[in-house]
């Protein structure tokens, strides 16, 4: 473990707290201490639920540490079934919790309650967030999952949302309805609003969708080996994978692969004229796995971006993505260290951002624009508006989420370029309203600009003429501009150092 400011993911009995949100009639009991009790603000401020996540902490305390913290979690256990009456309840602890080795699955196990009671090992030491979700999925799975007849229509599961996924409300409405166009009924989500009793039903479907690998592997797994049941490989987000998707799921139960693409929008943008503006532009790609793959795909095969960079921070999933980095010729960055993607970025220049929070936020510090396209994410990123990535309507979405940022920063270097023209100068009234002036502010003499690089600074007006560079190519010109000053032996960047750069990398 190490401390930073910000991490991609947190610790594991985090995924576990994700996979109890998401479902119905459990609660998750959490051996841990004061102040690792933050589970309402990840789960109401951020996915905005109207309820409370179901879980449960003993709370201990530091005095409590010389007493007898065994019975103090049996105690909330006891609790935690009298007044919330689940179903099930899975216990484990935090990774504070779990230096004090008190052992919360052979505790609860002694108890003799009337309910299902699945221990949770989660090392919180060495593995994160989504193995949590994984893992504490698997182990419900394996837990509860009881042998069943198959139903007599095609029915499937959709394995792995979970609270806190990406789109994952969205998803599983837009899968759903893919799948019903080809005549395939939906037997149980999960864990996504499952209750324990929905997971017993599981083997009762003739395969599994997994939506998430990142959540939902080890269950889907499961299933297969002991019930029988296969899973499909591919994740529908884009045209092209979607496409495979349903001849996947064809090839699996021999139903037809036929289904309506007349909502489908994107394609006519490829033949357009319009598209020949945005061809080419190099975007650099990181999140989760499982989105990097498919978007790396949909920017070059879809889009025709040129992918510069891709990573994950999810270990689990480097063994793929540094394969699709080779295969796409570019170097694959595993790392769950923000601080090098921001390095990685800043090196290469991209024109666009694929990414998390996180790199929105690096994109806005480098001047890059950045699509979201994958957790960990903020609050904007559970819009209240249908925002599927799965499907054709999903294709939809991500169409606009990739162009956007994109059009919209044209639009502002156009109004930059001619802010100097009569009717988009800063005194300028709107049009709408007549065009009047506004009130004449007094001029000011501009602040010296800070130092750049090693002792750079950029004096007013290299500044201002830096702003007129378009910006998918400004962070670029700076950084080529303060090269060239440095092995000048110039400490000042001034309008004839930018011209005289700019002539020096054009040779």
């Amino acid at each position: 473990m190490k401390l930073t400011v910000w991490t991609y993911e947190g610790p594991p009995h985090v995924g576990a707290m994700r996979v109890a949100t998401a479902m119905k009639g459990l609660h998750y009991v959490l051996h841990a201490p004061q102040g690792d009790t933050y589970a309402d603000l990840l789960f109401t401020m951020i996915e905005r639920r109207n309820h409370r996540p179901p879980v449960s902490y003993t709370t201990f305390q530091a005095r409590d540490l010389g007493a007898d913290t065994a019975t103090l979690f049996k105690a909330s256990c006891q609790d935690a079934v009298d007044r919330f009456d689940p179903e099930a309840i899975i216990v484990g602890a935090s990774c504070t919790a779990e230096l004090i080795q008190d052992d919360p699955a052979g505790l609860a196990e002694t108890m003799g309650l009337s309910i299902p009671v699945i221990p949770l090992e989660l090392p919180s030491y060495s593995r994160k967030e989504n193995f949590g979700a994984d893992e504490t999925f698997y182990q419900i799975v394996k837990a509860l999952a009881q042998p069943q007849e198959r139903t007599a229509r095609v029915t499937c599961n959709i394995l792995g949302p979970t609270a806190l996924g990406f789109r994952a409300r969205d998803d599983v409405e837009e899968l759903t309805g893919l799948l019903s166009e080809m005549g395939i009924e939906v037997n149980v989500v999960a864990p996504l609003n499952a209750t324990p009793t929905d997971i017993a039903r599981l083997p009762a479907a003739h395969f599994n969708v997994l939506l998430s690998p990142e959540t939902g592997e080890a269950a889907a797994r499961f299933l297969e080996k002991n019930h029988g049941q296969p899973f499909t490989k591919i994740v529908p987000i884009g045209v092209g994978a979607t496409r495979d998707f349903i001849k996947e799921v064809a090839a699996i139960t021999g139903v037809s692969g036929n289904v309506d693409e007349s909502r489908l929008r994107m394609p006519w943008w490829s033949r357009s004229v319009d598209s020949t503006y945005l061809t080419g532009k190099r975007v650099f790609i990181f999140g989760d796995g499982t989105h990097v793959a498919a978007h790396a795909r949909i920017a070059r095969d879809e889009m025709g971006f040129e992918v510069v960079g891709i990573g994950c921070y999810n270990r689990e999933m480097a063994r793929p993505i540094r394969a699709l980095a080779k295969e796409y010729g570019v170097e694959a960055f595993i790392t769950d260290d923000y601080l090098e993607v921001e390095a990685a970025i800043e090196a290469l220049s991209p024109e666009m951002i694929l990414g998390t929070q996180m790199e929105r936020h690096i994109g806005k510090r480098l001047g890059i624009p950045c699509a979201v396209i994958s957790a960990p994410v903020h609050v904007q990123d559970f819009p209240a508006r249908y925002s599927p990535q799965v499907g054709f309507e999903g294709a939809n979405v991500i169409f606009d989420t990739l162009i956007h940022p994109l059009v919209m920063g044209l639009e502002e270097h156009l109004l930059t370029m001619f802010r100097d023209d009569f009717e988009f100068h800063d005194d300028a009234g709107a049009s709408h309203h007549g065009g009047k002036a506004k009130a004449k502010i007094a001029e000011t003499v501009d602040a010296p600009a800070q130092p750049q690089g090693d002792n750079v600074i950029w004096l007013s007006d290299a500044e201002r003429e830096l702003k007129k560079i378009p910006f998918f190519v400004r962070g670029k010109a700076r950084r080529n501009t303060e090269t060239f000053a440095l092995e000048k032996g110039l400490h000042e960047i001034s309008l004839d150092t930018l011209y005289e750069a700019k002539a020096h990398y054009a040779r």
